[in-house]
């Protein structure tokens, strides 16, 4: 298992001006405004976070001209990149506040844990396929996102060295809840993930103060399946 150096918390206020060329920000904008404020998505730091972070450059270059229309894509390794409505969703759902530490389990392009990273003190990120990991941590570093951390691993293991979470997100689907990972969730914290096989659903784990922890679903959704380590 690989660690990739921490950095200290440090959220970049705008991105360089070279990658904001005039087309992607427009793109981004209808993105926002036609995918996900129209579905109900209205935490204003979630929405600022997807209107600023340069989705294009989270995919594979031969599919840029799609990163910002209403669908999953391809990431390689059998992987993809969330539909943009499902990300702002998911992270409108998890109410963080900005001094929470988050967990999440499959990084895949990063994309997710940049946007993670505009919301939370702190960002740490699980990602079972070495490329990805590697890959996704370098363009992290590269953009700015200095609090995100992210190692190759086991998501169903999760990251108990920095247990517990505030918050913690899955983006891949496991058949059912990890006990795990709800061991990890802070007492007052929120778990979201996709769970199921053929049929899956979005389900919301609450913790409260006492430990005790309070189960709801969502809506359908269709993930990658969370694949465990082999040893």
């Amino acid at each position: 298992m690989r660690l990739w150096p921490r950095h200290p918390a440090e959220i970049p206020p705008s991105l360089p001006a070279a990658l904001e060329a005039q087309d992607w920000s427009a793109l981004r904008e209808n993105m926002v405004r036609t995918q996900i404020e129209r579905r109900d998505v209205r935490d204003p730091a979630v929405l600022k976070a997807m209107r600023v972070i340069p989705r294009h450059l989270f995919v594979p270059v031969e599919l840029r001209s799609s990163a910002y229309e209403d669908r999953p894509l391809t990431i390689g390794h059998g992987q993809t990149i969330s539909q943009p409505y499902i990300v702002g969703s998911m992270s409108d759902l998890l109410e963080i506040q900005p001094a929470h530490t988050v967990l999440e389990i499959g990084t895949g392009c990063g994309y997710q844990a940049a946007i993670l990273s505009q919301l939370a003190n702190q960002v740490f990120s699980v990602e079972i396929v070495d490329a990805l990991a590697k890959q996704s941590s370098r363009m992290l570093h590269e953009l700015g996102y200095r609090n995100v951390t992210v190692r190759r691993g086991d998501g169903y293991l999760g990251w108990p060295e920095e247990a517990p979470f505030d918050r913690i997100i899955l983006t891949a689907a496991p058949p059912e809840m990890v006990p795990a990972l709800v061991n990890q969730l802070k007492n007052g914290g929120r778990l979201i993930a996709p769970i199921g096989v053929d049929n899956q659903v979005l389900v919301i784990v609450d913790k409260d103060a006492q430990g005790r922890t309070q189960q709801r679903t969502r809506y359908g959704v269709a993930f990658v399946p969370m694949v465990p380590g082999r040893k």
